[in-house]
Formats: C-alpha cells, structure tokens, sequence
C-alpha cells in the first residue's frame, strides 16, 4: 500500500463518517417532525418534473443569465464527478482508471472534463460578479455562498492546474485531449522545471483537489448549499397541479389536540425538506409584494429563518423532549411577518426548488388563532360578523338577495331544482353587499340573460365561503361556513357554479372538496369567454382607449387563469390592450388577499397604491379586472393617487355588458 492510499483512506474516510452522520441527523430530523404530510401519487407524472426541473432546470432558467450559469454548474458538476471518482479510484489503485472503455471514448471523456471545468468556472465568475458586484437587492449578501463560490472555483483551478502539471510531468498518451489544460501548459513551460518537479506539482493539485472535494462533502449538511441534496426531492415531491387548497384540519379527531403550528417540530418531514431545500436565491423575495412595500415579510428570511429555529431545537426534537422546543414565533419569526402575508402565492410561483411557504404561514396563523387566540384586533369584528351574519360585513343574512331587486332573478328554490338551470350563479358576500360591486352582478347578470343562459341563485340561501375565515387561520369557522354551503348546495343536486369573485371560486372550486361539494366550478371570466366564442354574445360596440388589466392573484397564480380575461378585453372592438410592467404570474397584488382585505396596514407602503402606480405608468384610461376584492383595493389606490377622475376601474363584465347589445 502506497502513502498515497494509505493517506486516502484516512481522510477520505474521516470525511464521508463525517458527512454520512451529519446527513443521517438531517434525515432523523425531518422524520421527527408530527405533521401530517401530504400523499404521494401520480409517480410517473413526478419523474417527469424532477427531469424536466432537475436535469432540464426549467424552473431556474426562468431567471435567465443567472439560470444558465447555475445550468452550467449543474452539468459541470455532474460529469467533472466522473472524473473525480477515476481519480479517487486510481489513488486507491493505480490501474484503476477508465481507460477501458476504448481510446476513442476516453479521449472524449478526458475533453469532456476540460471543457466542463471551463464552464463551471465562467458560472463561478459570473455568479461571482453579480453577488459581489451587481448585488441584486433579492439576493443579499451571504458568507456561506462566497464560501461555496470560493470552493468551487479552488476545485475548477485545481483540476486545471492538476492537469497541466500532469501533461508537462507526464506527457500522456491523452496529451492532445486536454485541449485546454494543455494550453495553460504551454503558458507554464517557461518554468523550466525537470518532470519529477512538475510530477510532484501535480500530486500536490491532486492532493488540494480531493480534499477540497472531501471538504465539500462536509461542508454541505450544515450550509444553504444542501439544496444539492435536497432540491431533487423536492421537486420530485412538488405539488404537480397549479390548483391547491389548504388543508383540512379533522376535528372530529379525538386524538388531535394541536391545530395549526406552535412549534417548529409540528410541521411535517416534507416542510422539513422544504426548508433543507432552500437556495437563498431571494427570487420569493423579489416578487413577494409584502417585502416591495417594506412589509417585515420576506419569503426567502422566513424559510431561512424557520430552518434556524428547526437546527436550535434539534436537541430537543431528536431527544424527544418535545415540551422544550421553542415556539416558532420568536425574535426573528414575529406575528407582524406572519400577518404581513397576502398569500399571493407569488413566492411558491418563482421558486426554482418548488417550496411551499403558504402552507406554512397558514399553518402558523391557525395555531395564533384557534390555539392562542393572537391575531390583529380589527379581525375580531370579522369574525363575529361571519359567524351572526354569514358575512365578514355587519349585514343582515335577510340582505342578501337585494342587490337582484328589479332584474327577475330567480332563487334556485323557485327555479325548483338545479337539473332546470344550466347554472348556478354564487354571488358571494361583496356582490351581494358592497354597492361597487353589486353593479359587477349586475352587468353580469344582464350578459347571461343576453346570452339566453338559465342560471338562479341560492339568495338567502348562500353564505360566505370562509375563504378569508380559513386564511386568517379560524378553520373551524371556516368548514361551519362551508359545510352549510355544501348542504345547501348538494340538497339541490347543484353541479355547475360560476361566480365573480375568484376567492369564492378557488375555495368552491378547491377546498369544498375535502368537504364532500364537488362541482364544475368556473369563474364568471372563463363563462363570459365561452359564451363569446360560441356566438352567444358578440361585442360590437367599440371602446376606442387604452386598457390595462390587473391579474387577480386567486385566478392567475392559484388557478392559471390568465388568457381567458384577456380574451374577453380583446373581443371588445378597438380596445387597446396594454400591460402593466408586472403582470400574469409575475403580477403584483392589490393586497386583499390571505384575508388581508379585512387588515390594516401598519408597515410601508400600501400595496394597492404600489399597484395603482403601476397601473397608472401604462397611460390607461381604464384598469379592467375580474376580482371585487381588486375592484376595491385599485379604487382606493386611485383614489389616493388623486386619479379616480381620470382613471376607471372596471370589471370585465361591466365592460362587456356595455359593448354588446
């Protein structure tokens, strides 16, 4: 046994020990957690997201420039790996190499590592520059990254440099195939050192790069860089549809004592992978429209910060003295970053390593809320309002259906059973209160009778959804809300919805299932563009100005929704349709959402203002939208911007309904 193996054996065996238990904890970690995770199906459907987003990168190329370095570096990484294993294998055993796969394909193996290092490291330069030169306000600024940087470059310089002295001290067979070590050879010979010299240059290379390899492998568990571990899966482990809901808490179960989230070992092993998976890219953060407004939220810090707490409290956790573990709140988790969250989902949309942080807001809300009773004072009146009123508006249940007085619309009870209309219309708590808004269901309501669509409405009958009950965190409140709404409605065998407001549509649409209210459930958006493209409605009356329209982010970003809003604009004659600077998935919110409508804002700027200025830049003489929580919040924003004489806000429908006849 040489000096060689035998020093290999040390090292490289005290590192992967190392490395393997600093994992292994890791792994009994995220398996300590007591949430409930979710079911993993459709694995066929998996593979395909984890080679698309892992090998393809899909997700991270969205960010262009920085998304092809990093695809260099993925790639760079995987076959220089190759190499390092021929390496590690031939200082173990000197015959061990690859060559005997044939001279042809070794050559193109030996290429292959040449051409790939030099791409790894024009991707550490250039990530290099734009962290320590650029410095893009998302990303920050992180010791543990310039660390990972500077390793990763010291490995591509040692490869070159190993290489180099390989081919002045050796001169192999291979020597052409190094087509640019041979290069920096070259450069080098003007040294004039004898072969034994350069030979032990390149032993010592060899040397610096094992053990910058074997350091790395030690280094990862305990840095932001375990995403190389983690990220794969938990893409694998992705939410595959675009549509989700929250989950939904049992309350019948007896053995369940804990709702929601007060401590960190509370989450799930997959939030847990969440956490590990983290890249501190800051693209969260770049959209998050909380942390745009000086809100205390940022997305990329809560997750970071979440994962300090989950590493402070591993003692405990793996010794199992749950009752030690602190609560998840702390210094840096505060109630005023918890409550910032308008659940745009903004942040799980950029997202490169597909992390739900949602879920995680939502669960700490629930745990504030139900638990602890800790959440903003004016939500107190909402509350009581949803619960007496079926409303988070001090309007009597009796009110409800007035807003229809006049337009000969019929309640489902008079229709007399859902099989003799062709469609529900869910009005929702702001068409039915909110004077702004009643005229939206109006026009609406006038395009379906244009349309000759038989449609009723449930009138007293309906209650609010709980949509802004569930995500404030009150879930009890919100499935007593819900489970009136299916009663009523699986009492009249209803199995088509349309309605105006996307929160009512993504809960009726995506929760009520859990709940047993399954339904065709379409948003008033993708009706009225179906009705048009069938010849029911045909808009002839031009609206010759300038439009922009505002994504609201229940129909975009929960539920792809984006084109057909857009198309209903489009149909109407010589509308100019213009683009906001941020819109579709990368649109920003009015701020209404998470339940945030019923909130005051105490930090920053408002967000609705920060839209309306969007908004305002595009020149539009209308801001057209599908939402009554964005109707309201772009109005004010206008309002404060001294522009509500100058600028309309639009539903969609109203517009429609003025250019058809």
């Amino acid at each position: 046994m040489t000096w060689q193996t035998f020093a290999f054996l040390i090292v490289a065996g005290t590192a992967f020990t190392l490395s393997g238990r600093r994992f292994a904890t890791l792994y009994r970690l995220m398996k300590a957690q007591t949430g409930k995770a979710p079911e993993v199906k459709d694995i066929g459907k998996r593979v395909q997201t984890a080679i698309v987003n892992v090998l393809g990168q899909k997700a991270v190329l969205k960010d262009t420039w920085i998304g092809v370095a990093h695809t260099a570096i993925f790639w760079g990484f995987l076959v220089i790996s190759l190499g390092t294993v021929e390496q590690f294998l031939m200082t173990l055993h000197s015959g061990a190499s690859f060559e005997f796969i044939g001279a042809g394909p070794y050559s193109l193996f030996i290429m292959s590592q040449d051409f790939f290092t030099g791409l790894v490291l024009l991707g550490v330069l250039f990530a290099a520059y734009r962290r320590l030169v650029l410095r893009p306000k998302h990303l920050g600024q992180s010791s543990d990254a310039n660390n990972v940087l500077l390793f990763t470059g010291g490995l591509m310089v040692s490869i070159f440099l190993m290489n180099a002295f390989h081919v002045l001290g050796s001169h192999p067979d291979y020597e052409s195939s190094f087509f640019i070590s041979k290069n920096l050879a070259a450069a080098m010979t003007g040294l004039n050192l004898d072969d034994t010299t350069y030979h032990g240059l390149y032993t010592a290379f060899k040397w610096i790069h094992m053990l910058l390899v074997l350091g790395f492998a030690v280094y990862i568990p305990g840095s932001k860089h375990l995403h190389i571990v983690a990220a794969g899966p938990n893409t694998f482990l992705r939410k595959l549809e675009r549509e989700k809901g929250m989950s939904t808490i049992n309350f019948e179960d007896e053995n369940l004592t804990q709702y929601g989230v007060a401590n960190i070992n509370q989450m799930s092993w997959k939030d847990a992978l969440d956490l590990y998976s983290c890249t501190e890219c800051g693209r969260c953060q770049s959209l998050c429209p909380a942390w745009n407004t000086e809100k205390p939220l940022s997305p990329k810090n809560l997750i970071v910060d979440l994962k300090k707490n989950l590493h402070t409290n591993k003692p405990a956790i793996l010794e199992g003295k749950t009752d030690q573990v602190t609560h998840v709140i702390d210094e840096k988790v505060t109630e005023d970053v918890i409550w910032a969250c308008t659940s745009c989902r903004a942040c799980e949309i950029a997202c490169p390593v597909f992390i739900e942080h949602t879920d995680k807001i939502y669960d700490i809300r629930r745990n504030l809320v139900m638990m602890e009773s800790r959440f903003p004072a004016e939500v107190q009146a909402v509350f009581k309002n949803m619960e007496t009123n079926g409303t988070p508006w001090a309007f009597s249940p009796s009110e409800r259906a007035n807003w229809a007085e006049g337009l000969e619309v019929k309640t489902l009870a008079e229709a007399g059973s859902a099989a003799d209309i062709d469609v529900l219309l869910w009005v929702g708590c702001a068409g039915a209160y909110d004077d702004r808004n009643k005229k939206v269901l109006q026009s609406f309501v006038s395009l379906l009778k244009k349309a000759q669509v038989k449609f009723a409405i449930l009138g007293t009958e309906e209650t609010c959804t709980g949509d802004a009950a569930r995500r404030i965190g009150n879930e009890y409140l919100f499935q007593t809300l819900a489970k009136t709404n299916v009663d009523t409605l699986n009492r009249y065998e209803v199995k088509k919805i349309v309605t105006a407001c996307p929160h009512c549509f993504n809960t009726l649409k995506n929760e009520y299932k859990d709940l047993g209210g399954n339904y065709d459930v379409v948003h008033h958006s993708q009706f009225i563009a179906q009705m048009i493209s069938s010849g029911k409605l045909k808009p002839q009356k031009a609206l010759d100005e300038t439009v922009t329209f505002h994504d609201s982010c229940y129909l975009g970003r929960w539920n792809n929704v984006y084109e057909q809003p857009r198309a209903v604009l489009g149909s109407i004659p010589k509308v100019n349709l213009v683009e906001m600077r941020q819109h579709h998935d990368q649109g920003l919110c009015c701020g209404a959402g998470g339940g945030r409508m019923w909130m005051e804002e105490h930090h920053g700027t408002r967000i609705n203002v920060a839209r309306s200025e969007q908004a305002i830049e595009t020149g539009a003489k209308t801001v057209a939208t599908s939402c009554p929580f964005c109707i309201t919040m772009i109005s004010d924003g206008m309002k404060t911007k001294d522009m509500a004489d100058k600028i309309q806000v639009k539903d969609i429908a109203e517009l429609i309904d003025s250019s058809t006849n």
